[in-house]
């Protein structure tokens, strides 16, 4: 009894860590993802508040993107030289400084320097988080906390955050969403520090690439603001957009080279893409990350701009997709650790879940509502839910955990390009339809059609019953009629991009089939025998 003595305390002790730990690292996701998605709803707010034009707010965005970018590729460098626990302790206490300093301020300058350290903390927190998972616990628990993980990283931010943050643009202001997000920091820091520190991952001290990070900081800046403000400048008929595109290029092409004769000196390790399940999970996140992202802004946008929703009501539009999307991780985490079924056996149910939301909602009109709009919203939550789990646990599974930092942080890049990619191409598919739809529209509505003339004249007679003269009653029935038509203009328009993200996985799917027959066979290649 003596001797087992100290083993049980030692096993509680454990669990109590282990659980303070897992706790922590949720609470840190939780404070990322109301961080990063509050210019979705708050942009109006903010701009009104801080004077700033369109441009210059463009930049609160550009700053955050583009920090978080670099925070994936440095944090592998970063994790190398600081304890993975503490590393994630210092990216969520400078979160926590930068979300409660920000609401204090009203200067652009010292908004885009706060949303820079939101950014560059965030993309941290996420890399060593979940490292930290992976490090701190055997390969056979990882579906249930990698569905946890989930749930702050990934559900949080497309769902409970856009309802929270459109709650408070409601009835208090867009501070309170910073404010908000505090807490979350600070509590996931305090629990952290009380958790034990795992085992080290066993990886050297990296020389810190300086001419890696400024090749792809550059690369990371220039496409950032290429893909966030193109379809504003129409692409590249503004000059900025294209010299911008070309420098990206350069730098980036320049990066790769470089991290090709650095090797083991580099800025990442890229001895992850020797793992055909990760390049296969990383080309997957990749068309995922712009159908999440996609489908994110395309629902409240639709909501807001042709339904009239209010922030609060565009907010919650996608707040009950939460439950489907959680349900689906942990039915995932459950198959998968306890029945041993392969994490891509639930990569197709995801993809047609998920395509099938979409075309749900391509039928939408102008007055649709909350209720015809649910089912697809709900079958989207649960079809996201078998699809990022999965490709989690395909890309991490035999990683070695050297490379596990850099894998992961590379894979959240790439979703998140993917992401950016996905709303620049729908914001400029949506802004040209706008205008074909509505020449369109009108070139059928003229003056000499009969059924034209019939509305205007019934209207004009609903609006000279109501008082006006018939100058004004004539006028008014044909600014309604212009006034239709823009909306079933935006209507069609958005039902467009929503087949568009459907068709999206139409054509990715037998792309990835294909890559992964290649990459089982090239798997399967003999080795080459020296003569």
């Amino acid at each position: 009894m003596t001797v087992l003595l100290p083993r049980i305390i030692s096993d509680r002790n454990h669990v109590v860590s282990g659980t303070l730990m897992v706790a922590g690292i949720l609470l840190t996701t939780l404070a990322e993802a109301i961080t990063g998605t509050i210019l979705s709803l708050g942009r109006n707010n903010i701009i009104g508040d801080i004077h700033a034009t369109p441009d210059e707010f463009a930049w609160l965005d550009v700053g955050y993107t583009t920090s978080k970018l670099i925070a994936f590729t440095t944090a592998h460098a970063l994790s190398s030289r600081i304890e993975v626990r503490r590393l994630l302790v210092g990216a969520s206490l400078l979160m926590g400084l930068a979300c409660a300093v920000a609401p204090a301020t009203t200067r652009l300058d010292l908004l885009i320097a706060l949303r820079i350290a939101q950014g560059f903390s965030g993309g941290t927190l996420l890399v060593a988080g979940q490292t930290l998972l992976f490090i701190a616990y055997p390969r056979r628990f990882q579906p249930i906390l990698q569905a946890l993980f989930a749930m702050g990283a990934v559900v949080a931010p497309a769902t409970a955050a856009p309802a929270l943050q459109g709650w408070l643009l409601d009835i208090q202001s867009w501070s309170w969403v910073f404010f908000c997000a505090v807490p979350f920091a600070l509590a996931g820091a305090g629990i952290l520090m009380l958790a034990e520190s795992p085992q080290s991952t066993g990886g050297a001290k990296r020389p810190f690439d300086w001419l890696g990070i400024v090749l792809i900081s550059t690369a990371q800046f220039c496409f950032s603001y290429v893909l966030s403000q193109g379809s504003r400048w129409n692409w590249f008929e503004e000059p900025r957009i294209g010299w911008l595109s070309g420098l990206g290029a350069v730098a980036f092409v320049g990066f790769i080279l470089q991290q090709a004769a650095a090797k083991d000196r580099g800025l990442l390790t890229f001895t992850c893409f020797r793992s055909q399940d990760f390049l296969f999970a990383f080309i997957v996140s990749f068309v995922a990350g712009a159908a999440l992202f996609g489908s994110a802004y395309l629902i409240p946008a639709f909501a807001a701009s042709v339904l009239g929703f209010t922030p609060t009501a565009a907010g919650q539009l996608l707040l009950p997709s939460g439950a489907p999307f959680i349900a689906a991780l942990l039915v995932a985490a459950v198959l998968m650790q306890f029945r041993r079924i392969p994490p891509i056996a639930t990569v197709p149910f995801g993809i047609l879940m998920v395509m099938t939301a979409m075309w749900m909602l391509s039928g939408s009109t102008s007055e649709s509502g909350t209720a015809d709009m649910m089912s697809a919203v709900l079958l989207r939550g649960f079809g996201l839910g078998f699809l990022f789990l999965s490709i989690t646990l395909i890309a991490f599974g035999n990683l070695g955990r050297h490379a596990l930092a850099s894998g992961i942080g590379i894979f959240n890049m790439g979703r998140q390009v993917g992401g950016l990619i996905g709303v620049a191409a729908l914001q400029t598919l949506i802004d040209r339809n706008l205008v074909a739809n509505a020449t369109v529209l009108n070139a059928h509505i003229s003056s000499g059609s009969l059924a034209v003339n019939e509305r205007l004249t019934a209207v004009a007679t609903m609006l000279s019953g109501k008082g006006l003269d018939t100058a004004a009653a004539v006028q008014g029935a044909r600014s309604l009629l212009g006034k239709a038509v823009a909306v079933q203009s935006t209507v069609i328009a958005f039902n467009t991009a929503f087949i568009a993200v459907a068709l999206l996985f139409v054509a990715a799917v037998p792309v990835l089939v294909a890559v992964k027959i290649a990459l089982v066979r090239f798997n399967k290649r003999p080795p080459r025998r020296d003569s």
